[in-house]
């Protein structure tokens, strides 16, 4: 299987911060892959780093062979890399058809002068962008919801609106940053088999920030760990559930030796 995303040597610092120090990762192409660690390992950084948002000082991120760090957020977008945030960000006040179709702004055609003479060209990406809108809403399970002003859903539909928006811009990877945050246990399984569904569906490559360890385990074909912006550990989910070093940086130096007796069979060491 080829890597969709290969980040070699990332550095990104803020003042005398280091947030992610010499990372590097390779994704491949159509997996599922989450990135965990405690609050302050480096995850959202290192998002930011993929998406744009920040230039790391060191090191190189290449997304199907084109290097992608240094370019502007949009430019990252347009060669097929799109997310989803930690704190919803919609347009609160855009119904939900209205927030899908700006994510397909990448695929318009127009230019200003089309917008302001409504030449066909316009009406023809306004009709495209809008049929694309309601296959996404669909697809995400809002049908019917799309005239709904988005701050009026409910928690879990503005989350899955959210990536009905990432979607529209018909990403090759798609970056999900903490998406069952304040969800209940119920809403969480629903999150992964519908993870599951979209990677299927769309032969898209998933990258995900979780912090809830059973949908991490239950849905991850690859999981990186960092703590302190460095990465600890990688592997698949049993590889990273025995690993003394991931425990140590969750619970503790005294978890991680009675973690690393469990998987061993032999008695850790006292206290």
């Amino acid at each position: 299987m080829t890597d969709i995303l290969t980040a070699t040597g990332v550095t990104k610092q803020f003042g005398g911060l280091t947030a992610v120090n010499n990372l590097s990762i390779k994704i491949p192409d159509q997996s599922i892959s989450s990135i965990i660690g405690p609050n302050g390992a480096g995850k959202t950084t290192f998002f930011n780093c993929v998406t744009g948002f920040y230039t790391p000082e060191m090191g190189a991120i290449h997304f199907r062979g084109n290097r992608i760090d240094g370019l502007r957020s949009d430019q990252v977008t347009q060669m097929g890399v799109s997310r989803t945030y930690q704190n919803i960000r919609l347009f609160s006040n855009l119904t939900a058809i209205e927030n899908v179709m700006v994510g397909y702004e990448p695929h318009l055609k127009t230019n200003w002068l089309d917008a302001v003479f409504h030449t066909p060209r316009y009406h023809n990406d306004e009709k495209a962008a809008h049929e694309e809108a309601i296959k996404l809403i669909r697809f995400v399970g809002l049908t019917g919801l799309g005239d709904q002003i988005a701050r009026n859903l409910p928690y879990g539909a503005q989350r899955r609106l959210e990536i009905a928006r990432a979607l529209a811009s018909k990403p090759g990877l798609l970056l999900l940053d903490e998406p069952t945050a304040g969800m209940n246990p119920n809403e969480t399984v629903e999150m992964m088999h519908f993870i599951r569904n979209l990677r299927d569906s769309f032969g898209i490559t998933i990258m995900l920030i979780e912090h809830d360890m059973r949908l991490v385990m239950g849905i991850s074909e690859q999981v990186t760990v960092l703590d302190f912006g460095e990465k600890i550990a990688e592997g698949t989910p049993k590889d990273i559930q025995s690993n003394p070093r991931v425990i140590e940086a969750y619970l503790g130096r005294g978890a991680a030796t009675e973690g690393m007796a469990a998987a061993t069979g032999k008695p850790g060491k006292p206290h």
